[in-house]
């Protein structure tokens, strides 16, 4: 039986315009970009095939040329309208944070810091840099580490705010392994990031610490 079989709220492209593209699954989202199957197969079937093949959306997401290019129903094609496809969605949350924009929400902060962070193999350190009235001034990567750590060094992350003339600032950083947890060492810096830019009259607004799923808010979580 093929889609169009299917009774109307169970296609995926009725569902998405119905209840919206949050109510997907991650195979009924690859389906829609797959937009057709394979013989004996509908486009869902092979989308939960490929998660299945690929260990996951954001595997699959991120895999390279070859490795896209191997997968069952794939291509060259439907790699470049992937890419395609992601640059806009990063262009989109880059959008959102444009310099002289204002924060619009924590969500979309967290949104934009996971775009920028999320993919990175190795643990990285940045600074979105704030005036008086929260509009973005700029996001800046400043210390790159291991797999496991990054090295930070408050007088350069006070040194890069005073160079940006910076009200206050949000940190961020990833977690590789993808628990988004705060290390004991985490909140250590964040203290020490508090207690040296507070010297200068620079607050900290958050810190984001970005993993697989959901990213982790000190400000939420009351650390802050």
């Amino acid at each position: 039986m093929g889609i169009r079989d299917w009774p109307a709220a169970e296609r995926p492209r009725e569902k998405l315009l119905s209840r919206g593209a949050q109510a997907l699954s991650d195979a009924e989202l690859l389906a829609i970009f797959l937009r057709t199957g394979v013989a004996g197969k509908t486009a869902v079937d092979l989308a939960r095939e490929l998660l299945a093949e690929f260990g996951g959306l954001r595997p699959l997401l991120e895999a390279d040329r070859t490795q896209f290019c191997r997968g069952h129903g794939l291509g060259l094609a439907k790699f470049v309208q992937l890419q395609a496809v992601l640059e806009m969605g990063s262009r989109h949350l880059r959008a959102i944070l444009a310099r002289g924009d204002a924060l619009r929400s924590p969500e979309d902060t967290a949104a934009f810091l996971a775009s920028r962070l999320r993919a990175e193999a190795r643990e990285v350190f940045a600074c979105l840099f704030l005036d008086n009235r929260h509009r973005v001034i700029a996001f800046e990567t400043l210390f790159q580490g291991t797999i496991d750590g990054a090295t930070v060094h408050p007088r350069e992350v006070v040194k890069c705010a005073l160079q940006h003339n910076a009200a206050a600032l949000i940190l961020a950083h990833n977690h590789p392994s993808g628990v988004a947890e705060p290390s004991a060492a985490d909140q250590l810096i964040t203290r020490r990031l508090q207690d040296a830019l507070g010297l200068v009259d620079i607050r900290v607004l958050d810190h984001v610490i970005v993993g697989d799923g959901a990213s982790y808010s000190f400000a939420a979580h009351g650390l802050l």
